[in-house]
């Protein structure tokens, strides 16, 4: 198995005591936005980075997002090149640029650029962005799986063909052919993050691309591997542990009671407070703002509709309690116990490739790094030896 942490980078401060019920104020204004804390926060995550490369972590995973103490990664491109000049052997996937957003030409080449710069250490991973990026750009939700696709194909053209031309609908080019070339040919990998719409499963299944899922359990989970393996099938191609990654949050401590009482309080600030900040979760209303169609959870069993729904409250209003019920089934706890736990996941879902969060919210730095160690240490060895073969959860399964 491939280990990835992924990190959110979070703005390095606790920001609560601003909250107006139970939501931060949106837009929040630039006052609350310490330029000496944001400093901090880029110099320890890089330093945290660092210590992954040295520790033998396969990569490191980060995302774009905008206008939110959420994550701090307005360009993932800048991240990436500031940690290809920091690291050695670490793979950096880049999870991802928001394809609806952009400049595909600009992309294309900013990561031919990164992967010169890394020495070709890329995995370009491409999303097409929460609803509140749509607001900050102003481009029509409607538009965005249409600007996403049409995105894609300009950077394949640019990356594969010695010149290009291509008449769309968002964007046009004429004779273009990019300097720098990738140093991975014929391109950096490439791989999406996906929210569980059908539509995103169709999408990749036609293309060969490998998913993360952000399946909120294993219910759901099960129910992505399905139906994107029998897509996979009716593209003429095969489901390997190369094609899946999976999510995982994880803490190791001494025992399950100290992991959720030192970890529960970032988890719960990442929850109630920075996760919806000016954006909504509930897929029912971004299929009203045309993010998804209504056919999008056709393929969910009705035991998994209220994970994929998504709502807010379910965040906004999650209860130390809450926390502690939900950690008696996730990889919270002894080393044994975060290992085994996942282990058992990645060969339920045939995943080759686990991408751990470690850090929540605000949580204070050494206490990240201490983490990493812990893992490095305790877990990372017998992941790293372990060999998924094949998804338990297709076993059994007729293909389609």
């Amino acid at each position: 198995m491939r280990v990835f942490v992924f990190d959110l980078l979070a703005y390095g401060q606790h920001l609560d005591h601003l909250k107006v019920g139970n939501e931060l104020p949106y837009p929040l204004s630039r006052e609350h936005c310490d330029p000496q804390v944001a400093m901090r926060t880029y110099e320890e995550h890089l330093e945290a980075w660092e210590l992954l490369d040295k520790l033998g972590f396969d990569g490191v995973g980060f995302n774009e997002h905008h206008t939110s103490p959420y994550g701090l990664m307005n360009s993932p491109n800048i991240m990436a090149s500031a940690a290809a000049q920091r690291t050695k052997n670490l793979k950096l996937l880049i999870y991802g640029n928001l394809l609806p957003m952009h400049q595909p030409l600009r992309l294309a080449e900013e990561l031919a650029m990164l992967d010169c710069l890394s020495k070709g250490r890329i995995i370009s991973g491409f999303a097409r962005g929460i609803p509140r990026e749509y607001d900050v750009f102003n481009v029509s939700m409607s538009e965005s799986r249409e600007r996403f696709e049409e995105a894609y194909e300009i950077i394949m053209r640019a990356w594969t063909q010695d010149s290009f031309s291509y008449e769309g609908k968002f964007w046009s080019y004429k004779d273009v052919s990019i300097w720098p070339r990738p140093v991975q040919q014929p391109h950096p990998p490439v791989s999406i993050p996906v929210t569980s719409s059908q539509e995103s499963l169709d999408w990749a299944a036609a293309r060969g691309v490998p998913i993360t899922p952000g399946a909120a359990t294993m219910g759901l989970r099960e129910d992505v591997v399905r139906y994107y393996a029998a897509a996979l099938a009716r593209h003429g191609r095969k489901f390997t542990p190369d094609m899946m990654w999976i999510p995982s949050l994880t803490y190791i401590a001494d025992s399950k009671a100290q992991a959720v009482k030192e970890y529960a309080p970032y988890h719960l600030y990442f929850n109630r407070t920075l996760y919806s900040h000016g954006n909504f979760t509930e897929t029912s209303i971004q299929a009203k703002a045309g993010y998804v169609s209504d056919k999008s959870k056709e393929y969910v069993r009705e035991e998994n509709l209220k994970a994929y729904a998504r709502s807010r409250d379910d965040f906004r209003k999650m209860t130390f309690e809450d926390v502690e019920k939900a950690a008696q089934n996730m990889p919270w706890g002894t080393a044994d116990e975060v290992t085994q736990r996942l282990i058992t996941a990645a060969d339920h879902a045939g995943a080759g490739t686990v991408l751990v969060s470690m850090n929540r919210g605000a949580m204070p730095h050494e206490m990240f790094m201490n983490q990493i160690r812990r893992f490095a240490k305790d877990v990372l060895p017998a992941l790293k030896a372990h060999e998924v073969t094949h998804a338990k959860c297709l076993e059994g399964v007729k293909a389609a």
